[in-house]
């Protein structure tokens, strides 16, 4: 021990209230800290926040590292909060573990959201603080940082990335006229929202289909934000991302991975890798699609844990009914197609929405004429 006696006297508001700063502070970092989780975290000293900290690009160095480090001498007897808890061991990629950097800073306590979810070092971080004489609180914010590390924790212990699947449909529906054509569907507000989810990801997912029909460039390009384009995956089981399209010419700028069949020709792969595109293979399931849980199982151990799907209406349906959606946010417009054309939400998509076992509604949020409405999973 290391000599202290007194108790800390607990604000449950300031706690609450320092707490929630630290949760802002760690989803700023969401999309750029893969393959490590976006940790927020703060020093507190006498009431007064004294050094603040968030998982840095890359995922090192970590929040309470730097915390610690903008607080230097005034981290003596403060109380450090951070939303997961600090690390125990050393990665192969060096560094030293934040549970040191905490000890050896002097703070009086920590206050951790939530346990580390890896089963193998869960717990270890605070019972060790907690030998080491630091007063140690789990808790406060919990369901907000599961939430916000949702994506890490899948990922340690599912062996998955958190999946958020986004359409856009008319009012009346639809995503796009009977001959498939490209359409406009949101308005500029409801772009740039969507920029900011794209930023907030670890990668951005789309079929081929809607490839070939749209040709994107799924890059973030709200100004400031250019450097945040997330890694683009396609998913593509006969390798047929044509050479010309927006993807593979600006692969050299932001990566693309192709996801093909195991079966599919050698030859396209060959032109794409030339072309700086990452083609990797799964097998097929049952009725000859891409084994998506496969697919997902090697974004995952490439380091991925959030990925933003844009697809269309049959990648969404083919997540959905996998159980492998995790959010859901259909954005509509406020004006009809019209006329007959492509559901953005299939049926089948639709009544699991209505299915309080199997999703449940979140928020609806209102940006310029367009309404964004966003579901989560129930499991």
């Amino acid at each position: 021990m290391r000599g202290w006696t007194a108790v800390p006297v607990v604000d449950p508001a300031a706690e609450r209230r320092f707490m929630a700063e630290a949760l802002a502070l760690g989803r700023t970092g969401l999309g750029r800290t893969w393959p490590n989780p976006s940790v927020g975290s703060l020093v507190v000293k006498d009431g007064v926040v004294v050094g603040r900290g968030v998982t840095q690009p890359g995922g090192r160095p970590h929040a309470e590292a730097i915390a610690l480090e903008a607080a230097g001498l005034a981290a003596v007897g403060a109380t450090l909060y951070v939303t997961l808890e600090p690390c125990s061991h050393r990665s192969v990629r060096g560094g030293t573990p934040c549970l040191e950097h905490t000890i050896l800073s002097g703070v009086r306590q920590v206050v951790s959201a939530i346990d580390d979810p890896n089963p193998h070092i869960s717990g270890i971080g605070h019972a060790l603080l907690r030998s080491a004489g630091v007063l140690v609180r789990v808790g406060e914010g919990g369901a907000k940082a599961r939430e916000d590390h949702l994506g890490h924790i899948l990922r340690v212990r599912e062996g998955r990335p958190m999946v958020t699947l986004k359409l856009a449909q008319t009012a009346d529906g639809y995503c796009a006229p009977a001959d498939g054509s490209r359409m406009q569907i949101s308005g500029e507000a409801a772009m740039r929202e969507v920029h900011l989810l794209r930023a907030s990801h670890d990668a951005i997912m789309v079929g081929i289909g809607t490839v070939l029909s749209d040709d994107p460039q799924l890059t973030v390009r709200l100004p400031g934000l250019e450097d945040r384009s997330p890694l683009r995956v396609v998913l593509d089981s006969a390798l047929r991302l044509p050479l010309t399209s927006a993807l593979v010419r600006t692969a050299a700028v932001v990566p693309v991975v192709v996801i093909a069949a195991e079966d599919a020709p050698a030859e396209p792969e060959l032109r794409l890798r030339d072309q700086g595109v990452e083609v990797y293979r799964v097998g097929r399931e049952p009725d000859g699609r891409l084994d998506l849980p496969a697919a997902l199982r090697l974004l995952a151990i490439c380091g991925i844990t959030r990925i933003f799907s844009e697809g269309g209406p049959i990648v969404a349906q083919s997540l959905a009914e996998r159980g492998l959606a995790d959010r859901l946010i259909v954005s509509t417009a406020d004006h009809a197609l019209g006329a007959a054309g492509t559901l953005a939400l299939r049926p089948e998509l639709r009544a699991a929405l209505r299915d309080p076992a199997r999703f449940r509604l979140l928020a609806t949020a209102r940006h310029g004429s367009d309404v964004f409405t966003t579901y989560g999973s129930a499991a």
